[in-house]
């Protein structure tokens, strides 16, 4: 039996966040994922640089609240590096 894959974000790839916006809307955040943050107590969120790397002058930040995100797009996957493999 196969071992079964692991599946979460990746420091440094790419993602496109699909979440809740305003009344009857949704908002779409693409950007390179950067990491987790906490908010207030009890709530985390996810960290996306937003815009292109050749828009790397003026860099912006979006926190998406977890609660929030309704889909999430995977658009580049940046591979670990591994020392063990030779």
């Amino acid at each position: 039996m196969n071992k079964k894959e692991d599946w979460k974000l990746i420091e440094g790839s790419r993602y496109k966040i699909i979440s809740i916006g305003g009344r009857d809307s949704s908002l779409e955040t693409e950007g390179v994922f950067k990491g987790y943050a906490t908010i207030g107590i009890e709530e985390a969120g996810l960290v996306i640089e937003l815009g292109t790397e050749k828009e790397k002058s003026g860099e912006k930040l979006r926190i998406v609240p977890l609660h929030a995100i309704l889909a999430i797009d995977v658009l580049d996957v940046k591979r670990h590096e591994s020392s063990d493999e030779d």
